[in-house]
């Protein structure tokens, strides 16, 4: 009886062992096949790879072409540069080839200065204008004007300009009332012409807009002369017994004007002139008595005022330029 107790208790004993040992055993171990199942395992896990990767290439070829292809063809690039902007406007597309601009020659002369937009030198300029007293209140000489120049250089003219006043010579109102009021005659002349040769000077030139984006060209100038006019006085105080006659007398001057370019060959000028000569004035009285020819009054030496007058005739010309030929060729680059 007792042995049969001693030999359960080792039966026990070893079953406690046995599982003692197979918990203590780790996990890693148990999991690892033996070499006969490895090598099993690694024949499916080939098959298994192969049927894949041949499944992936069948949906490939069924699929078509990825996104990875399209950007190694070059189909998917966005156009830049100028490409992007002749997508955008095909119509004005330039095509360049970078390299062929890069490797041009270049002029080292540069000009920052832009080219004068009107040229004058060898040109000739026809001038028909508008002339107007300024300053004299008691009589004005209104006149038709042509002026003719030629410059010799751009900023040099030589040239010449007449006026003619005969038929447009009017007393003022002013002095009518005048004359009335206080019955005292002013000495008025009056003009039939004038010529002069004249030599004008370009100083600067400039442009202004205006009108919106519209651009004008103008210039400044400068002249003087000389030449001849021909001037009589006007018969206020005793019209009844005095007439007279033109005589010429040398006149010199100078004036400033400015042109707005409309053209390269047509602008609107305005100048300033003033004419200076010596003149003859009208005698205030009249001679009482007689003379070995009869009254004194009819007598012509009697008419006019001792010596002569300073006159300065300040006139305003408002008119049109014309330059001809009328287009030219630069000489240099712009």
């Amino acid at each position: 009886m007792a042995i049969k107790q001693a030999g359960s208790l080792n039966s026990v004993l070893v079953a406690l062992l046995v599982a003692l040992g197979f918990a203590l055993t780790p996990a890693e171990s148990l999991a690892q096949p033996d070499g006969d199942d490895a090598a099993d395992s690694d024949d499916d896990d080939a098959a298994g790879d192969d049927d894949d990767d041949a499944a992936g290439d069948d949906d490939d070829d069924d699929d078509g072409p990825v996104a990875g292809d399209d950007d190694d063809d070059g189909g998917g690039e966005e156009p830049v540069g100028l490409d992007a902007l002749c997508e955008l406007d095909p119509d004005n597309c330039v095509r360049l080839n970078m390299e062929e601009y890069a490797a041009r020659d270049v002029d080292a002369e540069m000009y920052a200065v832009q080219q004068i937009w009107a040229l004058r030198k060898y040109r000739f300029e026809l001038n028909p204008y508008f002339g107007a007293t300024m300053n004299d209140q008691f009589v004005s000489h209104p006149a038709m004007g042509l002026g003719a120049n030629f410059y010799v250089l751009d900023p040099l003219a030589i040239g010449v300009n007449g006026n003619f006043y005969q038929p447009f010579n009017s007393e003022s109102d002013f002095n009518f009332q005048t004359s009335r009021a206080a019955r005292v005659g002013q000495p008025l002349t009056e003009y039939s012409f004038n010529v002069n040769g004249n030599i004008t000077y370009v100083p600067a030139y400039g442009k202004f807009a205006a009108f919106g984006d519209f651009i004008f060209h103008y210039d400044f100038y400068f002249l003087i002369g000389g030449g001849i006019i021909s001037t009589r006085p006007i018969a206020v105080v005793d019209p009844d017994n005095r007439t007279f006659k033109y005589k010429i007398r040398p006149t010199w001057g100078f004036g400033g004007g400015m042109r707005i370019f409309f053209t390269r060959w047509l602008a609107a000028m305005l100048e300033i002139r003033d004419y200076m000569f010596l003149d003859e004035l009208e005698n205030p009285a009249i001679v009482p008595g007689n003379g070995p020819n009869g009254p004194l009054a009819q007598d012509p030496s009697t008419w006019l005022s001792d010596g002569t007058n300073f006159t300065n005739h300040v006139q305003a010309q408002l008119g049109i330029s014309v330059f001809l030929p009328f287009t030219w060729e630069y000489k240099l680059p712009k």
